[in-house]
């Protein structure tokens, strides 16, 4: 058995914990399906050849930048300036975009401070994540991670699950 099958059979469910910690519920993707997917992509880049000096931190920078990767392209389905500044000239397309503005601002108002802050601050504001963080002396991951949990929030809230 290869040095990388010992690893991940030993260190399978703190690698799992891991990435729950990172994505705190706020990722469409389940921990175990991130863990895989880097396990997977790790094994198909392994080069014998080429020794890895430290296996762990190998793994968990792998798994940091994964969770890291979801986080932007989630970020990239919705953003709500596009919803916003659609300018459509279909007379019924203008009422049902009235309609989901109204529900979209509704459900903001009901978002905790800090969520409501830094969605309002990206969204609306124009503020990057770095800006902000240096604003407010917060790590950008949380912001991300508030930012992430609200527009889960909104999507629940316009899909009627919440």
């Amino acid at each position: 058995m290869s040095k990388f099958s010992q690893f991940f059979q030993k260190e399978y469910f703190r690698l799992v914990r891991y990435v729950r910690h990172l994505i705190d519920d706020a990722a469409d993707r389940d921990a175990e399906d991130i863990v895989q997917d880097v396990m997977l992509s790790i094994f198909d880049k392994a080069d014998v050849t080429i020794p890895i000096e430290n296996l762990a931190a190998y793994v968990y920078r792998s798994l940091r930048n994964k969770v890291i990767d979801i986080f932007r392209k989630r970020e990239e389905v919705l953003t709500l300036s596009e919803v916003i500044h659609d300018s459509g000239s279909d007379p019924e397309r203008e009422v049902e975009k009235k309609e989901l503005l109204d529900i979209v601002f509704r459900a903001i108002d009901t978002l905790p401070d800090e969520q409501r802050a830094v969605l309002i601050a990206t969204e609306f504001e124009g503020w990057s994540f770095r800006e902000l963080s240096e604003r407010w002396e917060i790590p950008i991951g949380t912001l991300l991670a508030r930012k992430s949990r609200a527009l889960l929030y909104i999507r629940k809230k316009l899909t009627g699950l919440v």
